[in-house]
């Protein structure tokens, strides 16, 4: 998840892209122009080949400060871990 996160703030697609499952991913990408300002790593499971990460990330847009709180779901396989998925969380 750290790994994702930076390669968001330093725009590197071709690695979000590689860790991205192929069974969801999106095929390409292009970025928004955001000022990513930190991750805060909440919640993490793990379970065997499966786990989920909850996180919040804060940035800055031509609209504001923004959060985003996402669960997100990844898988290992080969040795790897890639992103499968995400869910937005609601904050209470």
């Amino acid at each position: 998840m750290r790994s994702r996160y930076s390669a968001y703030v330093v725009g590197l697609i071709d690695y979000l892209l590689a860790t991205w499952h192929p069974s969801t991913s999106p095929g390409d990408l292009e970025l928004s122009p955001v000022k990513w300002l930190g991750l805060e790593v909440r919640h993490t499971e793990s379970g065997g080949d499966a786990g989920v990460v909850e996180f919040v990330a804060r940035c800055r847009t031509s609209n504001g400060a923004q959060r985003l709180h996402e669960s997100s779901r990844f898988v290992r396989q080969d040795g790897r871990w890639y992103y499968i998925d995400g869910q937005m969380v609601e904050d209470t």
